[in-house]
Formats: structure tokens, sequence, C-alpha cells
């Protein structure tokens, strides 16, 4: 089969603007699959569009204190804390991480899903299971069913510690800074297959800026940045589905459904961003007795401490700052001795540029 790269190329090229076209792309798949084939490269190359990395890794933007109520609530007896195991690593505010925690006697076990907390909550009755409940619309799903199951199962020694975004919020948050914001937006395609893409439509009116929803091939990501560039030669700041093979304009219903019966919006505060008005999702009233926050009493979490003075994360999130230009990256900074969180996850930007761009 003939790859359609070269037609992409082809019709960015005749789209190709005087000034730089800015994109900003808000997932950490995205930003490895743009890296790993260099697609960031082609596009300067091809169309003049800059590429900015923005704040689309889940585990990325939580803050700081989160992890010291998670290592505070590990330390507490008969209590295991479950995680995703890129959580593990994370800076805390004053506690170290969850990893130095658990080499010193926390109970701190990584899982796949919040099913599995849910199972060892159920095979374990005589401990406290706290699932740290983190992510973005696409993740909130499982944990919203794993709250469902164990209300139906009675299972009282289960409950997590939220800790989930919204992604619209963020980027409304972003293009506040006119100076600074991008002219366009990549749009996550796993986020809306549960959204599904009618909720960007009215959000790219509203910041009057083109989004495109891609996959994560090169070919769905060129796709993207295509009809976010031809939107905006043509004065249309609408969204333009580039993955209508799992993206519908109303997204999982099901899906939807069931976090409205278990989540309420709420503000939220973003590691580097601060916090951001309705940006977040807290347990609705009806799952309150399963928070884990009720837990742990104020006076054995640590004050909150800034974030490390060496990370530059603010403006790594917010896509002012390449990871490369970053003077600790490949340096203090690596996947082994990380200064901050977007060097941590998989899925953070410094983490990607080092995997596929370290420097020799």
């Amino acid at each position: 089969m003939t790859s359609p790269i070269p037609q992409l190329l082809s019709r960015l090229r005749d789209l190709r603007p005087a000034r730089p076209f800015r994109v900003m792309e808000v997932c950490g798949g995205q930003t490895h699959s743009i890296l790993r084939h260099g697609l960031d490269l082609l596009l300067e190359e091809h169309a003049n569009i800059q590429l900015l990395h923005g704040p689309g890794c889940p585990v990325c933007v939580i803050p700081a204190d989160y992890l010291d109520r998670a290592i505070a609530l590990s330390r507490q007896p008969d209590t295991l804390v479950c995680t995703f195991g890129d959580l593990i690593r994370v800076p805390s505010g004053s506690s170290g991480d969850l990893y130095a925690a658990r080499a010193a006697g926390a109970r701190i076990r990584t899982c796949l899903s919040p099913l599995d907390a849910l199972d060892l909550a159920e095979k374990n009755p005589s401990l406290r299971v706290i699932w740290l409940a983190i992510g973005f619309e696409t993740t909130a799903p499982a944990h919203a069913l794993a709250l469902r199951l164990a209300r139906e199962r009675g299972l009282a020694n289960y409950s997590v510690l939220p800790s989930l975004f919204l992604l619209p919020p963020v980027l409304r948050a972003i293009c506040a800074a006119p100076d600074t914001a991008p002219d366009a937006f990549l749009a996550a395609g796993h986020v809306c297959t549960v959204t599904g893409s009618a909720p960007y439509d009215a959000l790219a009116a509203e910041l009057r800026r083109p989004i495109a929803i891609t996959g994560f091939t090169p070919e769905e990501i060129l796709l993207g940045a295509y009809h976010a560039l031809r939107l905006h030669a043509d004065g249309t700041p609408s969204c333009f589905n580039a993955y209508p093979s799992a993206v519908h304009p109303d997204g999982n219903p099901a899906a939807r459904a069931l976090m409205d019966e278990t989540f309420v919006t709420c503000d939220q505060t973003w590691r580097g961003l601060g916090i951001l008005p309705r940006s977040g999702l807290a347990l609705a009233p009806a799952y309150a007795a399963f928070d884990a926050n009720a837990l742990l009493p104020d006076a054995s979490v640590p004050a909150p401490a800034p974030d490390a003075p060496a990370c530059p994360a603010s403006r790594i999130l917010r896509g002012l700052l390449s990871p490369p230009d970053c003077p600790f990256y490949g340096t203090r900074c690596t996947p082994d001795t990380p200064l901050g969180a977007p060097m941590v996850s998989p899925e953070g930007a410094c983490s990607a540029f080092y995997l596929h761009r370290p420097r020799p």
C-alpha cells in the first residue's frame, strides 16, 4: 500500500504560511510518535509548522503535595497504596517519592489498573487499600467503574485518592496569554473517544483557534496538522476530526454516564500551572465514603513546598520551553536523576526527547 505521507507533505507545502504556524499537541503519545518519526522536523521543513509540546502527560501535571498525601497514607498501619507504575518516581513536595518511601518500608504496590487494586481489597479485608486515581478523561471511566464495583460489593476497605484532570480548561488557560498561545491544537484522540468530538467544536469557536483530533500514527498526526493549517488559512476556528475510526461526535455515552455518576467537576491544582477552575474531577457525594483524603489527618501531611526551583516544568508544560533548551536537560536531569516530573513519566516531553533525541 502506498504511503499517504508524501501527498500530505505536498498538501502542507501548498499551504505553507509566511510566519511559523505554532501547533500544540496535548498528548504524550502524540509527542512520542512525533519525535520517533521526526514529524516535527518534517512539518517545519515543509510547512513552516512549529510543534509545541503541551500539558498532555497526566503524571507530569500531578501537584507535588498530592504525592506527599499519598506517601503519608502509605505509612499508616494496615494500609496498602496502589498506583500506576509511572507515578512511582515522581517527586513530591517534601517527602521524596513513592519509590523511596517503599524502600523505607511503606506498603506501596504498582498495578496495571484500578480493578487490580479492587481485587486486592476484596482478598484482604483486614487491609485498607488505597488506589491513586490519576489521569485525564481517558482513565477516569476505569476509576469510576472500580468505584461502582466497590460500592456494589460493599468493600469498605477500598478508597481512592483522586487527582483527575480535564483537558479543555487547561487549553483555555494556555490561550489566556495571547502573546504565547499556540495558533492551533492537536487534541488527543483517546481522550475524545470518551468525550466525543462535539465539545471540541464549541471549544475551537470559543478559543478562536482550529483544533484537529488525531490518532497516533505518523499519517494521522500529519493529517491533523494539515487540517489545522487549512482551517487557519480559511479563517475557520473549528474542530476537525482526523481520527473518525475511533472518535464519534458523542464519544462513549456509557463511559460518560459512569463518570457523571461517580464524579463532579472541581477546581484542580496542576503542577507548574496552579489552580485552574473546574479543571478536575472529585468524588460525587454518593461516593464520598471512598475518598481517601478523609483518612488522612492534616497534621500528618507536610506543608506544601514549591516545585523544584531548578526544574522549569511550568514552562515545559505550557509549551514555552522545548526540553532540549533546558540548561539541565541531559546533564543534571536524566531519567535516572530527574529534576522534575516531565523527565520521570514515559509520557513526559522531557522523557520523550531523551528517549528519541538524547544529547551526545
